[in-house]
């Protein structure tokens, strides 16, 4: 007998990143079957538009978006907020279908106050004036997650367990460490200055929630991490906000969906076809 499911008023996941390596879908699916939610908010780069390719479309990452078209099905309202690798829904923002609806930004009453989502590339400078070195970087890190779970399955041979090599590099370069700072604190400064309470981003791929003091006051700032490494969500049941993270022993987290030999080439413009036959 499957265990039931858990109940929540809403749900935030971004960085999915579908259509690349490193995305868990599996996880991501295992984890979206297991609740049950009134407002799933997509807080940004849940397809990765960016590294799309037709040599790779796992049947697991169609499956995500089937999942997620029977939420609105099922009158789940679906909040789509756009992130950078997904910058090409931005001209479709204000477009509605049944649940869904897309947008660069969302805010929302919660019992407390006004909670505010968006992706938060807006903050990154080098999506602002280089954005082919953000795009060449994106195709780094995927290279750099097959990489870790090479790694990784050598050090569980050895006895030594798991490591994250974007963790490490990260939390060793300071400039790395200075730009998460800065963009925590310029999020909680702009969110206090327009009065909100809360204020919840993707984009840097590290999932928290901490109280910051803003220019104008202390803010909730909360991220909801990535579907690449860490395999994090927020979730809001009975006015609280919590962090909600995978059990990794549920999946292989090394796992790759490999494209079998003769998998039919997906297209964006299929994709956004199978799409529109999901929503009739």
């Amino acid at each position: 007998m499957k265990p039931p499911k858990r109940k929540t008023d809403a749900v935030v996941i971004s960085d999915v990143h579908l259509g690349t390596y490193g995305c868990h879908a599996e996880a991501l699916l295992s984890y979206l079957k297991s609740i049950e939610t009134d407002h799933l908010i997509l807080n940004g780069d849940i397809i990765d538009v960016w590294q799309f390719s037709k040599r790779y479309w796992p049947k697991s990452h169609m499956m995500v978006i089937k999942h997620i078209v029977g939420l609105m099905g099922k009158g789940v309202r679906v909040t789509y907020i756009t992130g950078n690798h997904d910058e090409m829904l931005r001209k479709f923002a204000g477009f509605e279908l049944g649940s869904l609806v897309i947008v660069n930004k969302l805010t929302l009453k919660m019992r407390d106050g006004h909670a505010w989502f968006f992706h938060g590339d807006v903050f990154d400078v080098t999506m602002q004036h280089s954005k082919w070195l953000a795009k060449l970087g994106g195709k780094g890190y995927d290279l750099l997650i097959l990489l870790n779970r090479a790694v990784n399955h050598i050090s569980e041979k050895a006895g030594r367990g798991r490591i994250s090599l974007s963790k490490r590099i990260k939390n060793s370069v300071k400039s790395a460490v200075s730009f998460i700072g800065n963009f925590e604190q310029l999020t909680a400064d702009l969110a206090s200055a327009k009065g909100y309470k809360y204020v919840a981003c993707g984009h840097i791929h590290q999932p928290v929630i901490k109280e910051i003091r803003g220019e104008k006051g202390t803010v909730v700032y909360m991220n909801s991490g990535d579907w690449l490494e860490n395999l994090t969500a927020l979730e809001y049941v009975d006015g609280e906000w919590s962090l909600y993270r995978h059990d990794s022993a549920q999946r292989d987290p090394d796992a790759i969906d490999w494209p079998e030999e003769g998998q039919a080439e997906v297209s964006m413009e299929r994709l956004l076809s199978e799409f529109k036959t999901f929503t009739l």
